[in-house]
């Protein structure tokens, strides 16, 4: 998130590989309660590998030791941040620079700008004008995508099973590859072709790091680097276009190409911006209607909103405000399916938590995924109970972790939106209705996913 870094094991190999190699190794746990390295290379990799995912890991050790604990990634010290609480000690919200995209552009090779506080206030603001200036101008045809799949699921019987997570797949990539790079992608062979491309280039971001074995394997490496090159080809077209013309629907890159950064910077920012929205997005879209297959309450709620606000009318940028009900389903989405369940900072300075000492150069975890089912926050925390969120200060709290208001980021604030139109055509005409007998188990990795597809059905409301 803005301000957060999303990222599971492979991050955390990331950034302790660069912290190794600046910085003396030390073996000092600083009094903070956890586990000792398993072994002397790896420290406690193979405890994470067990655990099936690095959140897995950490909802299992802050069990066992408390709010703030210690592990060993190698040599390192890592600390995690299991609650409010004490991610409130640490939290800065004036910070301006962004973690996941640091993190984002070293797991893709690029060169992080090292930007200070005002450059990085100015690309904040950029990408928040990028996203409401391409949301508005392409809004038409964010309503026509969500038509479009509106009228394939009213042409179902009602009997056949609907396969949403490749369906929310499918509409995040359409959606996402035009608002965000044009008209290029009215062609669906060229949303086919970016989103293989896009596939092998986040399969690789999301595992392939954990030990190196991207360089091990020249046939994975070689699909790897030609699945980014083919990427960044198409960008950089795209820019020289936008660079030199005069277009009438504006695009998220048209904001990056307006603003003080040069070519490099509009590339990276511009693949990391397409990269995580389109799995941001499809996610939280997934998600959020499979939450809604299992409450008839909250979507006869929902639908109640809809009818109210839009009546027999569209849905308008302007209206979107006033779907309260609807935003409470999507933050209620993001927290019960722990949509990004890490993230992290590298202490700047020596700090304290509690009564325990940060050294300086530490990797400190924020371990959102156990923080958003912590009982003493999130009364009931299992249950999908959007009206938590009438709390005003639950939605405070659920801002503090970057899911909302100022520190969220701009993936995640395009994302709401989308999910929002699609959810206001799709509720307006359809019931939908969990598969009986499905149990819809969770993969923990940058975002998190459906092991298996998620299977629905739907019936038509009139």
């Amino acid at each position: 998130m803005l301000d957060f870094a999303i990222f599971a094991v492979t991050f955390l190999l990331a950034l302790v590989a660069a912290v190794l190699y600046l910085y003396p190794a030390s073996r000092q746990a600083a009094g903070i309660p956890g586990i000792t390295p398993t072994e002397e290379k790896d420290g406690n990799l193979p405890d994470i590998v067990n655990s099936g995912s690095l959140h897995e890991f950490l909802v299992n050790l802050h069990e066992r030791y408390g709010p703030v604990v210690s592990f060993w990634f190698g040599r390192r010290l890592v600390v995690s941040l299991g609650t409010v609480d004490v991610l409130k000690q640490h939290i800065n919200p004036n910070k301006t620079s962004d973690p996941f995209e640091t993190m984002l552009k070293s797991l893709l090779r690029y060169q992080s700008s090292g930007a200070n506080v005002s450059e990085n206030h100015t690309r904040k603001k950029l990408y928040e004008s990028g996203v409401t200036n391409s949301l508005q101008s392409n809004f038409a045809l964010l309503l026509k995508l969500s038509e479009e799949l509106l009228d394939k699921w009213l042409s179902y019987p009602e009997s056949q099973h609907v396969p949403l997570g490749q369906h929310m797949l499918g509409f995040a990539m359409k959606s996402v590859t035009q608002m965000v790079m044009g008209s290029t992608f009215e062609d669906d062979q060229e949303v086919i072709h970016f989103q293989k491309n896009h596939g092998t280039v986040w399969s690789e971001i999301g595992k392939a790091f954990l030990d190196g074995s991207l360089d091990k394997s020249t046939t994975r490496k070689k699909q790897y680097e030609d699945a980014l090159r083919q990427l960044e080809s198409i960008l950089k077209k795209i820019i020289k276009e936008r660079k030199g013309g005069n277009f009438g629907q504006h695009i998220f890159i048209d904001s990056l190409v307006h603003g003080n950064l040069n070519d490099q910077q509009i590339l990276e920012d511009s693949m990391i911006f397409s990269l995580a929205s389109c799995v941001i997005t499809a996610k939280l879209c997934t998600w959020a209607i499979c939450f809604l297959t299992t409450s008839e309450e909250v979507q006869k709620k929902l639908y109640e909103e809809i009818d109210q606000v839009l009546g027999k009318d569209p849905i308008t940028p302007e209206k979107i405000e006033q779907l309260r009900y609807c935003r409470q389903v999507l933050c209620e989405t993001v927290r019960t399916a722990k949509l990004t369940p890490v993230s992290a900072r590298l202490q700047d300075v020596e700090g304290k938590i509690d009564k325990f000492i940060i050294p300086r150069e530490t990797l400190v975890l924020y371990a959102l995924g156990v923080v958003l089912q912590d009982p003493s926050t999130w009364p009931s925390p299992h249950k999908f109970d959007p009206d938590r969120f009438d709390d005003e200060s639950m939605m405070k709290t659920f801002s503090l972790l970057g899911f909302s208001g100022a520190q969220e980021c701009p993936e995640l604030r395009f994302a709401y939106m989308v999910t929002t139109v699609l959810l206001s055509v799709l509720v307006r005409r359809l019931h939908l209705l969990s598969v009986e007998g499905q149990l819809i188990e969770t993969k923990y990795e940058l975002v998190t996913s459906p092991k298996e597809e998620a299977w629905i059905t739907v019936s038509k409301r009139y």
